[in-house]
């Protein structure tokens, strides 16, 4: 069948002239889609908030995300709206992390009012058994 028919109305009536069995498919889009849009799907807002972003945006645009890292202070990375990670500078992060030596506990272990405290650990005496080489 050659042409553009309108409507479904149409559509029948002319498939009735003719004779033919056809499959009618509704139109759904109604107007001309506007030029520069790429998809279906409504564009979001690049940052919701400050110092929050979207996954795709951190991957995207990692270079600025670290530039506020530093200018900013810690930028939060979301995923389905979630907060799941936290950017910090690499100084912000040692100093959160403290040092690795354990002098801190012996510190406050000495500083203690009860240090003169004798602590013995309970032992019991598991059975040991013969062995022959």
């Amino acid at each position: 069948m050659a042409g553009f028919l309108l409507d479904a109305a149409s559509a029948t009536l002319a498939c009735a002239r003719v004779g033919e069995r056809t499959n009618l498919v509704k139109m759904t889009r109604l107007s001309k889609p506007r030029a520069g849009k790429t998809s279906g799907k409504p564009r979001r807002p690049r940052n919701r908030r400050p110092g929050r972003w979207p996954l795709q945006d951190a991957k995207a645009r990692f270079s600025e995300l670290v530039r506020r890292v530093r200018t900013e202070g810690p930028q939060h990375v979301t995923v389905h709206g979630r907060d799941e990670v936290v950017v910090i500078a690499a100084e912000e992060f040692r100093r959160l992390k403290g040092d690795l030596t354990g002098a801190a506990l012996v510190l406050a272990m000495q500083a203690s009012p009860h240090r003169d405290l004798e602590i013995e650990p309970r032992r019991s005496k598991s059975p040991v058994r013969d062995v022959t080489l």
